[in-house]
Formats: C-alpha cells, structure tokens, sequence
C-alpha cells in the first residue's frame, strides 16, 4: 500500500520540483515568466476555486463534453454496429473512415463557423467529430469478436433485427464501448480548450483567453492545473466503470 502510494506521490514531487526549476530559469530571461510559477499558480488556484465564477465556466465545459460525447455515441455506436454486421458497407466505408479520423478536428474550425454560426453549435460538431472515431472502431472492433453462434442463436430463435442488436450485440459489445468512451473522453477533453476559444464567451477555453487578456499569467496557469484535475478525474470515472462492467 506504502508503494502503491508513495510512487505516485514521488512522481508528482519530482514534476513539481521540475516545474519549479523551469520557470525560476526561464523568469532569469523573461521576468514574466515567474507569474508561471507554482507558488503563485497555487495561490491564484485557490482563489479561484473559492469563488464561483471558475466553477460556472467548468461546469459549462463538462456539459459541452456530455452532449459532444452523447453525439459521438448516438452516431458512433450505429455505424460500428453496421460496419462489424456487414462486410460490404465495411469495405466500402473503412477507407472514408480512416481518411476522416486523420484529420485534425481543429482543421474544420473555418467550416463549422461558417455553416453553423458562432456559439455552442461547432463546438459541438468539434468535440463530437473528435469522439466519434473511437467509439465507432471499437464497437466495429466489438461486433467482429463476437461469438458468431450468438447470432445463429438468435435467429435460431427468430430474433429480430431490433431484439438481436438490443440483446445479444449491445450486451456482448459493452466492454469494448466502454473502452471506446474512455478514449473518447481522452480525445474530446483535449480538443475542448481550443474549440472554446471559437467565439463563446464562456467555459475554461474562454477562460484562458480572458486570463491571457487581463495579462493574469499565475491564473492562467492555474486553470491549466485544473483542466488538468478535471481530465484526470473523468479518466478515473470512465476507468472506474469500465472496470465494474469487465470485473462483475
């Protein structure tokens, strides 16, 4: 238990200790730099998790990654199912597929202003373009390793298409999907900053346009900390369900 706790909390000194050191060189060169320090970036997080203006720009966030992921997953899961099912539709649709996933989904920033406006609507479109590709392979991925005598079993039983997909596909892919959502939240909490400097006036990506504005370089750098805490607490959550479902 010591080890199991003492490793990461060394790991965690040693960063500190190293982010320390980097800002006290770079401050030599660049005075400024110093605002970028841990003690002052502590300071400031403090003041701002005590207030509540950072929590409503944090909770505006996590709502743009619930319903960027609930897209990536209402469009994702259906098209992975129909891509493991049907080996002509994969052959015909994996190589778009694979050309979209290696796009930035940052490149369509230009686009999804243009046709969508300014305001929630391409962030969305961002994060739930950005989720979508990890969520789809690993239910395509899922479906393919499927006991084929499941699906002779149902129609066996005269299953329906619909009875089929809801109780032997979905139940026997959730694992996979999980595995799916889990990077998925990975992918789409990364893009969020950038997407919310798209014109909205609120959420941290904002956020750090404000602070970057107002020149408050310690807040800046404390909301980089926190975007950090946030993303490390939704990959626990996501790892948490993950193992429930896997392990009973």
């Amino acid at each position: 238990m010591g080890r199991r706790l003492g490793l990461p909390l060394a790991g965690l000194a040693l960063a500190l200790v190293l982010w320390w050191a980097g800002s006290a060189w770079l401050a030599q060169r660049t005075p400024i730099a110093a605002a970028f320090a841990p003690w002052p970036s502590a300071l400031a997080l403090v003041r701002l998790v005590a207030g509540p203006d950072i929590w409503q720009h944090a909770l505006l966030s996590l709502q743009r990654v619930a319903i960027g992921l609930a897209l990536a997953i209402v469009f994702g899961v259906p098209l992975g199912v129909l891509t493991g099912l049907w080996r002509g539709f994969a052959q015909a649709s994996t190589p778009v597929f694979q050309f979209l996933r290696m796009i930035s989904p940052l490149s369509w920033m230009p686009i999804a202003v243009m046709v969508l406006g300014v305001g929630d609507l391409p962030v969305y479109f961002l994060l739930a373009f950005a989720a979508v590709w990890p969520i789809l392979l690993n239910t395509a991925a899922g479906v393919a390793q499927l006991d084929p005598h499941w699906l002779t079993l149902a129609r066996s039983l005269s299953a329906t298409r619909r009875e089929t997909v809801l109780r032997v596909i979905l139940p026997g892919i959730t694992a996979h999907l999980l595995t799916g959502v889990r990077l998925a939240i990975g992918i789409i909490w990364i893009v969020l900053v950038p997407a919310e400097m798209l014109g909205v006036s609120a959420g941290l990506g904002y956020f750090i346009l404000d602070t970057r504005d107002r020149l408050a370089y310690s807040e800046l750098m404390a909301v980089i900390v926190l975007i950090g805490a946030l993303g490390y607490l939704l990959d626990g959550v996501a790892r948490w369900l993950h193992g429930r479902w896997t392990h009973g």
